[in-house]
C-alpha cells in the first residue's frame, strides 16, 4: 500500500529572530510535526536532555559517523562539532512525519544539494532595532557579544533569497499562523491527499 512520505523543512533565522519559539509553538499545535535532533560534541548544559536537545557524542564518535558518510550536513562552531544524521532523518520522513531542520544558511546549502525536494523557510525580525532589543533582553551576553551577533545577523539575513518562504516575525501570533499555513498547504497537495483519501476517491469515481 502506498504511504505518504513526510516533507523535510529547513528553517533558518538570525539569532534573536524568534525561530526556536515559533518552532516550539508550531509543534505544540501540530504534534505530528517532528524536529530533527542534531549530534554535537559540545558539553551538555544544565536542563538539557540527551536525545531531546541534542544527541551528545564524543569527538571520536562524531568523526566515525562522518567517516561512514552519515552526516547530511555538519559544521564546527566555537570548537564544537554539530551534524545532522541522514539515516535518522530519512527514517522519520519514511514514517510519514514532516520534519523540521533548524540550521543556518550554510547548513541549508549542504542539505539542498543532497535533498533538493526539501522546502525552506527563512524568518526575519521586523527591524534591526527589534533584533537588537531581543538580543539585549535575554540578559545573557555582553554589549561586545551582542554587537558581534548583530554583525553576524546582517550577514546571515542577506541569504533569505535562497529560501522558498519568508516570514517576518513582527507579531508572534501572526508569524505562527503564517508558519502553520505553509505546512497545511503542503499537506493538501494532490499527491498527499490521494494517499490519505484513496478509498474516498475510488468511491467518488465509481
Amino acid at each position: 500500500m502506498t504511504h505518504n512520505t513526510g516533507t523535510l523543512y529547513i528553517i533558518s533565522a538570525p539569532s534573536g529572530a524568534g525561530k526556536s519559539s515559533l518552532v516550539k509553538a508550531l509543534t505544540d499545535a501540530i504534534p505530528e510535526i517532528r524536529v530533527s535532533v542534531s549530534h554535537t560534541t559540545r558539553a551538555m548544559r544544565p536542563g538539557e536532555v540527551d536525545g531531546v536537545n541534542y544527541h551528545f557524542v564524543t569527538r571520536e564518535e562524531f568523526v566515525k559517523m562522518g567517516e561512514h558518510g552519515d552526516f547530511l550536513e555538519r559544521a564546527e562552531v566555537f570548537g564544537n562539532f554539530y551534524g545532522t544524521s541522514q539515516s535518522r532523518l530519512q527514517q522519520t520522513l519514511d514514517e510519514g512525519h514532516d520534519l523540521i531542520l533548524e540550521i543556518d544558511w550554510q547548513g541549508a546549502e549542504q542539505v539542498r544539494k543532497l535533498m533538493p525536494q526539501a522546502r525552506s523557510i527563512f524568518i526575519l525580525p521586523p527591524s534591526l532595532q527589534a533584533l537588537h532589543q531581543r538580543l539585549t533582553n535575554r540578559g545573557q551576553d555582553s554589549d561586545e557579544i551582542i554587537d558581534g551577533r548583530m554583525r553576524e545577523a546582517v550577514s546571515e539575513m542577506s541569504h533569505y533569497v535562497e529560501y522558498d518562504y519568508l516570514i517576518i516575525n513582527d507579531d508572534f501570533a501572526h508569524a505562527l499562523d503564517d508558519l502553520k499555513a505553509i505546512f497545511r498547504a503542503n499537506q493538501l497537495q494532490q499527491k498527499r491527499q490521494q494517499v490519505r483519501f484513496g478509498k474516498l476517491l475510488a468511491e467518488l469515481l465509481g
